[in-house]
């Protein structure tokens, strides 16, 4: 069994493996607005949800970056599902450019407008999610030190879903093709499920 100390981050090998072990990861690919309404779409794979009841997602990114500026001013943001057939245009939008470049034109994306929030979601994405801004958690590591790492979490107020992917009431996630982040620069595509019901236990033993 391969070991190294993850703190000190000696892994001694090629590239570190971090991004692959914690994976699939879904892309958090998320909108926003600035203060004088400009759009910002950036994608972020450390993102996911947190809670169902109510609806809480995350995405979390090295260093204070547009998107969480953005959210933390004006309190609301989207979150995009980014799809194999748009892989092209998330990796676009991931391009390190100034504040006034808007992302959905460099990407040749179509904005479009949400009922709850201002900010504008990919007309292209099968499924968006509005969100309301929560919080920002700044973590620290071990030593207590600024990790440098800011974490925002946003409540989810209204989702739209393209109903060519509901299939008796239920969402063909296969067919929307969702893709994650591995590490490197891989990807995964979800094009194939398989279901297994929970376990049963009574008096510590399975019951069939």
């Amino acid at each position: 069994m391969y070991y190294y100390d993850a703190v000190k981050n000696q892994h001694g090998l090629k590239h570190d493996p971090f991004k692959s072990i914690v994976a699939p990861r879904p892309i958090g690919w998320i909108s926003s607005l600035d203060d004088d309404g400009k759009p910002n779409l950036a994608p972020y794979s450390f993102f996911n949800g947190v809670s169902d009841n109510p609806h809480i997602v995350m995405f979390s990114s090295q260093d204070r970056k547009d998107s969480a500026a953005n959210i933390e001013k004006t309190g609301e943001f989207v979150c995009n599902l980014a799809t194999w057939d748009l892989r092209e245009q998330m990796n676009i939008s991931s391009a390190m450019v100034p504040p006034d470049v808007n992302e959905f034109e460099l990407a040749g994306l179509t904005e479009a407008a949400c009922k709850v929030v201002s900010v504008p979601r990919v007309a292209e994405s099968p499924i968006a999610m509005e969100c309301k801004y929560l919080q920002t958690v700044l973590p620290t590591d071990i030593a207590g030190a600024d990790a440098g790492v800011f974490v925002v979490f946003g409540q989810v107020v209204g989702i739209h879903i393209d109903e060519s992917y509901i299939d008796d009431g239920m969402l063909d996630v296969p067919a929307i093709r969702t893709i994650s982040r591995l590490g490197y620069m891989d990807y995964a595509v979800v094009d194939n499920l398989f279901t297994m019901g929970r376990p049963e236990v009574k008096n510590g033993k399975m019951v069939s």
